[in-house]
């Protein structure tokens, strides 16, 4: 372990002392990598919307519930309070410009998956289509919003997902398959990289083995 008076140097960030655009660079800059949103809903009127979000994750497990975050107040999050409903698509290595191009700020009556060839298909349970491209489709509606500061939080109930049958290996999709996309800082983007797999270690195994707790330090 690292002593205090070993320890690199560091650089403060403090948001009281920073404009918020600047600071909100660092925050996408350490909050790293970040699964990407690519959410599909529609408008009243019926016009299509597609855009990237790479503020995600899962929410709760029981009820099944993923949540995104709107920065201010874009398309997806008027879409998804008018019609109660959208998918999540998973962002594949092979659609790394068009999922760019979609984070365009086009116009709302304007279609960004059009705009960038992506094709989209009916989805099972809901009204928004889903990415046709795209390994993972997950369907939601709209479980609730939270607004903080100047963004809104969305919360999607969980539907149903449909995985690339290909993709389906002992009863759950595999990650070499997915090949998924995320977000780092900037116009940083990334490739999942090397898997690593390790098993948790249960507490009782690391109590009656104290060599556990050697190794896990490295001594």
């Amino acid at each position: 372990m690292t002593s205090p008076s070993s320890s690199p140097a560091r650089t403060a960030f403090d948001p009281g002392d920073m404009r918020p655009t600047d600071f909100y660079r660092v925050m996408n800059s350490v909050v790293v990598p970040r699964p990407i949103a690519w959410v599909c809903s529609r408008s009243a009127e019926g016009v299509h919307n597609l855009a990237p979000h790479s503020f995600y994750t899962v929410a709760c497990v029981r009820p099944p519930v993923v949540q995104f975050t709107s920065v201010g107040r874009k398309d997806s999050l008027n879409n998804v309070e008018a019609t109660g409903d959208f998918t999540v698509n998973l962002v594949p290595e092979e659609l790394f410009e068009q999922a760019n191009a979609t984070g365009t700020d086009f116009p709302p009556d304007q279609s960004e998956a059009e705009a960038a060839g992506v094709r989209l298909e009916p989805s099972e349970r809901v009204g928004a289509l889903r990415v046709a491209q795209s390994p993972v489709s997950i369907e939601c509606t709209l479980h609730s919003t939270v607004r903080l500061g100047d963004s809104t939080v969305v919360f999607g109930r969980v539907e149903w997902i449909s995985v690339w049958a290909d993709a389906v290996r002992d009863g759950r999709p595999r990650i070499e398959a997915l090949r998924p996309l995320a977000r780092l800082g900037g116009n940083e983007w990334c490739t999942v990289g090397e898997v690593r797999a390790i098993p948790r270690i249960p507490y009782t195994r690391w109590a009656e083995d104290p060599s556990i707790g050697e190794q896990v330090r490295g001594r």
